[in-house]
Formats: structure tokens, sequence, C-alpha cells
């Protein structure tokens, strides 16, 4: 004669299934994506790559962050 009681979910198993919800919608996502460029290049579509995964580089001002010494206004590179 047990009775049968509901048991409160906690945060963590929350947590850890929402995580879970998101890698497969995130997993899904891709797949049509690649999906999408497969078929666009079989149709011979140019399809563009993923420009969100590189970042393009940017050039700065600072001489010490290239690791190039600079020459100085008179000439010296030291």
């Amino acid at each position: 004669m047990s009775s049968k009681q509901k048991r409160q979910q906690t945060a963590a198993k929350r947590t850890r299934e929402q995580a879970v919800r998101e890698r497969r919608e995130l997993k899904q996502q891709k797949r049509q994506a690649a999906a999408a460029e497969r078929k666009a290049r079989a149709a011979g579509i140019p399809f563009p790559e993923d420009q969100s995964v590189s970042e393009p580089e940017t050039e700065t001002d600072d001489p010490g962050e290239d690791g190039e010494r600079r020459p100085t206004e008179d000439g010296d590179t030291s």
C-alpha cells in the first residue's frame, strides 16, 4: 500500500534538461544549414562561407602587439 507521491523536480534537473534541449536544437540547426549548403552546391549556386565562425583580424596601431619593432623618429630601431 504505497502512496504515489509526485516528487518535486530539482532546479539542477531542469537546468540539465534545458541544456540538452538547447544542444539538440543547435545540432538540428547545424544539420539544416549543412543540408541547405549541399542542396545549393548541387544546384550550382555558390554558397557563402559561414562568417560567424571566424572574425576578421583587425589591425592595431600598437607596435608591441604584433611583436614587431617600429623605427623611432631618429631611425633607431632599438
